[in-house]
Order: structure tokens, then C-alpha cells, then sequence
């Protein structure tokens, strides 16, 4: 049994872990530990605070004793907010205090990238403009080319958290960019794991969505490649491996 934690910041889409767990199939544990969110606003100030470091330790005890062998800071925009040097500092933090090898999602993105093979992106924020040019920012530091930036100007995560299949395809197909080789939709308040595939076959291209990449981060730390085909190209650039006994 492989033990992964993630500290997730209040309730919107939390549900789409435990549907992973189902959908990897294997002898793998997403235990998720809900953070303070403090003010839900995508503004910087607001996105600072939910990402401070008294925060994120809060719930690093919890996830301890759960066995967790990695952990993952489950948000985007409280990640990226800091900038590439704050978003690091804000992980070795996160490192020391759990006393595991962490990560979080804006780094996800980073390493999926590099997964699947893409340079050239697109992104399809929930966010208002200037979080999601944050976050282009962010991609750009870690040595992708943004093509285009979209932005849905919500402003907090339990409106993101509302959104079903036809909004998430919606976003998809109005923040694709004909030049970009994969599509990122950036807030793990946004429910997309029952969607990665279909989504996929729409734009035609690897897409990439927050708490997928969350998940497949933290299988990363704890070196595990698990094949998993519903949840997108991501899943399927390993070999199929067998469980572990």
C-alpha cells in the first residue's frame, strides 16, 4: 500500500481524489487533510495568506499519522502566487515541517509538462486575468512558452467548485490555442477527473488539469508509475506496472 496526502485548501472539489483513487485501480491511498482557507478569493493578498506556512503546517500532523509517504500542497494559485523562488521556499517549508518529501500542484504542472513532452501551452484559468497571468508567469520561469492565456474571472473557489462536464468542456475548448501541444486548467477547485479523457478528445491534445496533476505529482515523490488510461495521456507515459505486494 502506497499512502499519499494532500493538504487541500477548504471544500470545492475535494471529491475528485477519492474518484481517483478509484480510477487508478491499484494499492494506492489519497488521504486528503482540508486546510483553513481563510478569505475564498482569488486575489493575491487573499492567495498569500491561504498559502502562508502556519497554514499549511496545520494540517501536516494529521497526514503524519495517516503514513503518508509524500505530500502535496493540493492548490495552484496559492502555490504559483508566490513566484518560482517563493513557490520553492513555500515546499521546503512544507518539507521541513512534515518531514517528507513534498510538493505542490504548481510544480505539478511543471513536471507533468516535461512528462508528456510539451513546451508550447495553453491555459484555461477559472481565475480572473491577473491570477491566471500569475501563473503564466510561473510556467514560464519553469521554461514552458504560453501561448495564450484565458481567464473566467470567478473569484472564488465554491463558485469553481459548481461547475460540472458541459462548463469544464466549455473552458476547454474556448482556452485551446491551435499552436499550443497541451492545455492546462489550472484550480483544483474545478471537478475534472471524470472529464480528462473526454476533454482530451475534444481539443485533441494532452490536457492537464489541477488535481490530476496533484495526484500523479505525489505518485512521483514516492516513485510510483501507475498506467491509468481514464485519467489521461499523463497516466498513459509509463509502462503498466504491477502492484506492489
Amino acid at each position: 500500500m502506497t499512502a499519499l496526502g494532500f493538504l487541500y485548501p477548504g471544500h470545492s472539489a475535494e471529491d475528485d481524489y477519492p474518484r481517483m483513487e478509484q480510477m487508478l485501480g491499484s494499492d494506492v491511498r489519497l488521504q486528503v487533510v482540508h486546510t483553513d482557507i481563510g478569505v475564498d478569493a482569488h486575489r493575491v493578498d487573499a492567495l498569500l495568506e491561504m498559502g502562508s506556512a502556519d497554514r499549511l503546517a496545520a494540517g501536516v500532523e494529521e497526514l503524519r499519522l495517516s503514513g503518508a509517504e509524500a505530500v502535496v500542497w493540493a492548490c495552484t494559485s496559492a502555490s504559483f502566487v508566490f513566484g518560482w523562488e517563493g513557490a520553492h521556499e513555500q515546499v521546503r517549508g512544507l518539507a521541513r515541517a512534515a518531514g517528507l518529501p513534498a510538493s505542490s500542484t504548481s510544480f505539478a504542472f511543471a513536471h507533468a509538462l516535461k512528462e508528456v513532452g510539451a513546451t508550447r501551452v495553453a491555459i484555461a484559468a477559472t481565475y480572473p486575468d491577473d491570477v491566471a497571468g500569475h501563473f503564466s508567469a510561473f510556467l514560464k520561469d519553469a521554461g514552458a512558452e504560453v501561448v495564450s492565456v484565458r481567464g473566467s474571472g470567478i473569484i472564488t473557489a465554491a463558485e469553481v467548485g459548481t461547475w460540472g462536464r458541459d462548463e469544464v468542456l466549455a473552458l476547454a475548448r474556448e482556452g485551446d490555442h491551435a499552436d499550443a501541444q497541451a492545455l492546462l486548467l489550472p484550480d483544483t477547485a474545478l471537478h475534472t477527473a471524470a472529464y480528462v479523457r473526454e476533454v482530451e478528445e475534444a481539443v485533441g491534445k494532452p490536457v492537464l488539469t489541477a488535481n490530476q496533476v496533484t495526484v500523479w505529482e505525489a505518485l512521483r515523490l514516492a516513485s510510483r508509475r501507475l498506467n491509468a488510461p481514464a485519467l489521461g495521456s499523463l497516466f498513459t507515459k509509463e509502462p503498466l506496472v504491477q502492484v506492489r505486494d
